[in-house]
């Protein structure tokens, strides 16, 4: 079974920067898209960005330049780094990885990791 563990979320004040990361682990052949999401109190999940295998990412507009996805597929990491964070970006934010088994793919969540900015 294919997991998902993000880390790094936590309490910052505005301004500030946070990085979070993602562990994919369990069996599974290779691993296709990643993404980052974030689901505010009373709002839906939303997209904050994504990377492809060979690297071109894609942001939400609401980034605006502050955050930066990357990955490492030797470790089948995902890394969010986060800066100039004001108290909008405060949500629980989720992994989410296409994920290769043995013959079809498979989109998988993690549980979610609290960003909180306040002062």
């Amino acid at each position: 079974q294919v997991q998902l563990v993000e880390s790094g979320g936590g309490l910052v004040q505005p301004g500030g920067s946070l990085r979070l990361s993602c562990v994919v682990s369990g069996r599974f052949n290779s691993i296709d898209v990643m993404g980052w999401y974030r689901q505010a109190p009373g709002k839906e999940r939303e997209l904050v960005a994504t990377i492809a295998p060979i690297g071109r990412t894609k942001y939400a507009d609401f980034v605006k330049g502050r955050f930066t996805i990357s990955r490492d597929d030797a470790k089948d990491t995902s890394d969010l780094q986060m800066s100039s964070l004001n108290p909008e970006d405060t949500a629980v934010y989720y992994c989410n990885a296409n994920v290769l088994g043995d013959f079809e793919y498979q989109e998988v969540w993690g549980r979610g990791t609290l960003v909180t900015v306040s002062s």
